[in-house]
């Protein structure tokens, strides 16, 4: 099995001393140019650190290439109107040319509960917003005719096609959650031997669903820093059932093009370890 590797646009970075707000165009372009697979955006309202608006961030990116996949790593379902949600994702899929991957969570605790507050939504029930949604997102993307938890009949037009829907976590709401409805599971710097054990319970959880097994993607993997090295473990995450990687930047850079180009390399490593 090969194994794809993206990277997050430079719309913020996990270290909030150094915010990384770089050029979301001309790193979309080099991303692609390097062959990379996808460039993902964190989402929030008020996250603990700097953060450009997400849709706005993938519009941009989607905008200045042509093959290269735009993701969100991952949506705030539970801070959105599920109709509005699901306006801004048919969007995205008409503009990228269906290129969109749709992450989704109910969003780290670590961040707090202010942006809930901020848009009159609740922060204790965002785990059961997050699941409505995802149930009514695929009919209102497709643009047909929905009933919202209100009794309001909404179509969406023009309707699109559903993106792949990626679930990020790893409680049991969040499995049974990815069970349920995800394409695939995003876990957190998990290692191989933890990737295949989770999706051993993925297969048990989708069989009560009638559902297949998500595959697995993950986002800040453990690799080693010398490249053949990092393709063996890359290697090791694909046998265990994980479709992509996403890698972030090492703590306090700035420099998402040496960033990027550390991707490239390690993806040219991994072609020729499994060539």
């Amino acid at each position: 099995m090969t194994i794809e590797i993206g990277v997050f646009l430079p719309a913020s970075t996990p270290d909030q001393a150094t915010p990384i707000l770089g050029d979301i165009a001309a790193s979309a372009r080099h991303a692609e140019d390097l062959g990379l697979d996808a460039v993902w955006t964190a989402d929030h309202l008020i996250p603990t650190a700097p953060l450009l608006e997400s849709t706005t961030v993938l519009a941009a990116a989607a905008a200045v290439t042509e093959r290269i996949r735009v993701g969100f790593g991952v949506m705030v379902l539970s801070l959105r109107p599920t109709a509005w949600a699901a306006k801004q994702i048919s969007a995205l899929q008409h503009v990228s040319g269906n290129r969109l991957e749709l992450g989704v969570g109910t969003g780290n605790p670590a961040h707090g509960d202010i942006a809930w507050r901020a848009v009159g939504a609740s922060f204790e029930d965002r785990g059961r917003h997050t699941d409505e949604a995802l149930r009514l997102l695929p009919s209102l993307i497709a643009g047909r005719p929905t009933t919202l938890p209100d009794g309001t009949e909404a179509t969406l037009a023009p309707g699109a096609t559903v993106p792949p829907l990626l679930i990020a976590g790893k409680g049991p709401k969040a499995l049974r959650r990815a069970a349920e409805f995800g394409d695939a599971w995003i876990g957190i710097s998990e290692s191989p031997e933890a990737v295949a054990a989770t999706l051993t319970q993925l297969t048990d959880l989708a069989a009560a669903y009638d559902r297949p097994t998500p595959y697995a993607v993950v986002v800040a993997p453990q690799l080693p820093e010398d490249p053949n090295q990092a393709a063996t473990q890359l290697a090791a995450y694909a046998k265990a059932g994980t479709r992509r990687v996403i890698l972030v930047p090492a703590p306090g850079t700035t420099d998402w093009r040496r960033a990027y180009e550390h991707a490239a390399t390690l993806r040219a490593a991994l072609a020729a370890f499994s060539g």
